[in-house]
C-alpha cells in the first residue's frame, strides 16, 4: 500500500523539501525511514574518528595546495577529468581505447557506439559539477537533470526518469549462476525515498549536528540502496559523491580521481557496500563499513594530491625533465606506465617523459617491461 503523505503532520521532525511536507521517520508500511540527524547520537569508533581528523587536516591545507603553479594544477585536473571519466565507466563495463577516450573527453570527436555514447554522457556531467558544483542543489529535481544527461546521447527513452520497473543488485558466479545480493526499493517508493534523502540530507547540513564526511557516505550509500534508474545508478552515485564532496569544501577530486581509486579497489567497494547494506530496509543497517571505506578512498586522494604538489614545487628547483622523472620514479615500488608519469609529472610533455625514460633505461636504472602501448617501467634494483 503506498502511503498517503497528506496525513503527515507539522512537528518538530517534520522537513519542508520543495512545496512539499516530509515528517521524518514518518513512512508506511514497507517504506524506512530516512533522518539523518540521528547520526549525531551515534558514536563511532577511532578508525573512523582517525579518518576525518586527517581529512579535515588537509582540507586546511587545501588552499596551499590550490596557490602552486596554476599551469600544474589545470594539467591535474584535466588528467583527473580523463581518469573519472575512464574510471567511472569500467566499473560498470563501459569501455573504449585510450586514444578515443581522450579524444571523446577533449570534445575532438563523436561517439561511435554505445560505450562511447554513455562516455561522453559521464564527461559532460562530470564537467557540469566541476565548473558548477555551488549552484547545484541536492534535490530530486537536480538529480534527474543529471541523470537525463548522463544518458542524454544514449537512444535509452528513461534518461531523467525514475526506474519503472524493479531491480535488483546481483552478480554472476563464476558457474554461471546468478546470485542477487539486493533488492531495492519498489519504483512507486522510489520518488518519495529520494525526495526524503535529500530533504532529510539537508535538514542534517543546517543543524550542522554531523559532520559532512559521516553524512556524505550515509547519503551515497541510502541512493545506492534504493537504486532509483533504470540504468547509471552507479556512475551517479560516484557524481553524486563528487557534487556533495564540493559543495562541503573538499575539492580534492577536482585534482586527483576519486572514480579512480574506487575503481582500483572495486572488491573492497563491494564488500564494504554489501556489508554495510544488511538490514537496511527494515533501518537496522551498519553504515560503518561504507563510511570507512568511502573515506579511505578521499584519504587516498588527498595524500596524492599532496605529493603532486610536492613533485611540482620540488622540479622547479631541477633544470631538466631527466631529472624530474628520475626522481618520481624513484619513488615508485613495481611498475608504472609512461602515462603514470605523466600523471606525476604535470608540467612535463610526453615527448620528454619518453626521452627521459629511454635515458633512465640506458643508464641501467629502469627496466623497460613489454613493448609498445603495453610498455611498462620498474626500479632495476626491484628484480
Amino acid at each position: 500500500m503506498r502511503y498517503d503523505k497528506r496525513t503527515l503532520l507539522l512537528s518538530q521532525n517534520s522537513v519542508v523539501f520543495g512545496r512539499k511536507l516530509y515528517k521524518l521517520g514518518a513512512w508506511g508500511i514497507g517504506m524506512r525511514s530516512f533522518d539523518y540527524t540521528n547520526l549525531a547520537s551515534r558514536t563511532w569508533d577511532n578508525e573512523i574518528l582517525s579518518y576525518i581528523s586527517k581529512i579535515h587536516e588537509y582540507k586546511g591545507k587545501q588552499e596551499l595546495f590550490l596557490r602552486q603553479k596554476p599551469v600544474e594544477l589545470n594539467r591535474l585536473t584535466e588528467i583527473a577529468k580523463i581518469q573519472s571519466t575512464e574510471s567511472s565507466n569500467r566499473i560498470e563495463g563501459i569501455m573504449t581505447t585510450n586514444s578515443r577516450l581522450k579524444q571523446l573527453v577533449a570534445d575532438k570527436t563523436t561517439p561511435k557506439n554505445r560505450d562511447e555514447e554513455e562516455i561522453l554522457g559521464y564527461r559532460n556531467v562530470l564537467n557540469l559539477v566541476h565548473e558548477n558544483y555551488d549552484m547545484i542543489p541536492v534535490r530530486s529535481s537536480y538529480i534527474l537533470q543529471m541523470h537525463r544527461d548522463l544518458l542524454k546521447y544514449t537512444n535509452h527513452s528513461y534518461g531523467g526518469q525514475f526506474k519503472t520497473t524493479p531491480n535488483e543488485i546481483d552478480m554472476v558466479l563464476a558457474n554461471g549462476e546468478k546470485v542477487v545480493l539486493f533488492k531495492p526499493l519498489e519504483p512507486y517508493e522510489t520518488p518519495d525515498a529520494i525526495n526524503m534523502i535529500c530533504g532529510s540530507y539537508q535538514a542534517a547540513l543546517n543543524k550542522e549536528s554531523v559532520d559532512e564526511l559521516i553524512l556524505i557516505p550515509c547519503f551515497i550509500l541510502d541512493f545506492l540502496c534504493i537504486h532509483p534508474f533504470n540504468d547509471g545508478n552507479g556512475r551517479m552515485s560516484r557524481l553524486l559523491t563528487l557534487l556533495l564532496l564540493y559543495r562541503s569544501g573538499y575539492l580534492v577530486g577536482q585534482y586527483i580521481s576519486i572514480e579512480k581509486v574506487i575503481a582500483e579497489t572495486k572488491e573492497s567497494y563491494y564488500d564494504a557496500l554489501q556489508k554495510a547494506d544488511q538490514g537496511w530496509h527494515e533501518g537496522h543497517n551498519d553504515p560503518k563499513p561504507f563510511i570507512k571505506y568511502m573515506l579511505g578512498v578521499i584519504l587516498a586522494c588527498y595524500r596524492e594530491f599532496e605529493n603532486r604538489v610536492k613533485i611540482v614545487n620540488d622540479s622547479g628547483t631541477r633544470s631538466t625533465s631527466y631529472d624530474i622523472v628520475k626522481a618520481y620514479a624513484l619513488e615508485k615500488i613495481g611498475k608504472f606506465s609512461k602515462q603514470e608519469v605523466l600523471a606525476g609529472c604535470p608540467r612535463l610533455g610526453s615527448s620528454s617523459v619518453e626521452s627521459a625514460l629511454k635515458k633512465l633505461v640506458d643508464e641501467g636504472i629502469l627496466l623497460r617491461i613489454g613493448s609498445g602501448r603495453k610498455t611498462l617501467y620498474a626500479k632495476a634494483d626491484s628484480f
